[in-house]
């Protein structure tokens, strides 16, 4: 998975031509995934930044855990916001199940990653880095908001890139009455640091690495650019102050990464 932080020397390697990087050492934000989606060297999972076998094989898997927090989707006629959809299996799953369930549904993107998505019925594509273009998404839901908004995989690279309380702020505002958002697949440096201290973590980190030594953690350290318990507790509690419902929520033990991210829930009553 790419870095949640942004190097000094972020521009060593060039994203758009590149035919093989490393995401756990290259620092990403919205404008160095609009040079991976033009990567043609790239498949789908790549040009998202997560190496093939972190997505492919699991994405119904993903795509069930969307649903099943947001439950307004399982009605017909919705409308749905994907907030830095990107492309992949996953992608391919929530605009097949929108044509299928007849919503409306409004992806939001680079204009470079939009391309990547075949337009169909009921699509509405806005290219731009929310929550710049905030009122062109509550625009394109009709004004009424959205039923449901979804944001996976995103969290981490809008932590380094922009406001975060700005881009939730947001996102509640966009929120229709009885509307649900799912802000999906947050690393959280802390969980993190909880499960390398641990025996399963330690045997993991060796099984992984193929090495007697056990992961290195440090605790009581400034985490700069990393997503921990605090932020996510202040993003419930700023949700939470909005007048919606908000809960930190732990994904399908089988995922690849599920020991070390977290969901994020906020649903409007």
């Amino acid at each position: 998975m790419g870095s949640n932080t942004l190097s000094e020397n972020k521009d060593a390697v060039d994203l758009a031509t590149s035919e093989s990087i490393d995401f756990a050492t290259t620092a990403l934000d919205y404008e160095r995934f609009r040079q991976l989606a033009k990567n043609p060297n790239l498949s789908p999972e790549e040009k998202i930044a997560f190496p093939s076998q972190y997505r492919v094989g699991y994405e119904d898997m993903i795509f069930a855990e969307i649903l099943g927090n947001l439950l307004t989707l399982k009605e017909p006629n919705k409308t749905w916001v994907d907030i830095g959809c990107g492309c992949g299996g996953v992608t391919d799953r929530v605009k097949k199940f929108a044509a299928q369930e007849n919503h409306n549904l409004v992806l939001v993107d680079s204009k470079e990653m939009l391309d990547l998505n075949q337009d169909q019925e009921g699509m509405i594509k806005i290219a731009g880095k929310y929550p710049e273009i905030a009122q062109d998404v509550f625009a394109a839901t009709g004004a009424k908001g959205a039923d449901a908004i979804l944001c996976y995989s995103v969290l981490h690279y809008v932590y380094v890139d922009t406001n975060l309380f700005a881009f939730l702020d947001h996102l509640i505002d966009l929120l229709a009455p009885r509307g649900a958002a799912l802000i999906g697949d947050i690393p959280n440096v802390s969980k993190r640091k909880r499960f390398f201290s641990s025996e399963a973590g330690i045997a993991f980190h060796k099984a992984f690495q193929n090495t007697d030594e056990p992961p290195r953690v440090e605790h009581l350290v400034t985490e700069h650019d990393n997503i921990d318990d605090a932020v996510l507790a202040g993003l419930v509690r700023r949700a939470q102050a909005a007048g919606c419902n908000a809960y930190i929520v732990p994904q399908n033990d089988a995922l690849p990464m599920a020991n070390r991210r977290d969901d994020l829930l906020i649903r409007r009553p």
